[in-house]
């Protein structure tokens, strides 16, 4: 297990994670660092408890407006796949008219 020390607010903390994903966790420290910074801005130093926690949730609400957006666009393809079914569906069937009609011409 790897070890990396990661900045929030000004002070390091040391943090385990898996082989090779360091890089990925200190990213991911760097975006809590920053939110954790902006609260601290907006509202002013809470303690760090409270600091932290609020950077947490404001987090967890954008991941889960992310969530949602991303369910509504899978929806949309979901229609748009089905409304492209429907129309090869049916311009299979024109094409077969089509067809039919051109071996009656032939016939005659």
């Amino acid at each position: 297990m790897a070890q990396v020390t990661i900045q929030v607010n000004g002070r390091p903390y040391m943090v385990g994670c898996e082989d090779g994903q360091e890089p990925h966790l200190t990213e991911l420290a760097r975006l809590f660092d920053r939110q954790v910074r902006q609260v601290s801005a907006d509202v002013g130093q809470l303690g760090e408890t409270r600091l932290f926690l609020m950077g947490a949730l404001l987090l967890a609400d954008e991941l889960s407006d992310m969530k949602l957006r991303l369910a509504h666009a899978n929806a949309e393809i979901a229609r748009m796949q089905q409304e492209g079914t429907k129309a090869e569906i049916a311009a299979i069937r024109a094409l077969d008219a089509a067809a039919e009609k051109i071996e009656k011409l032939a016939i005659e």
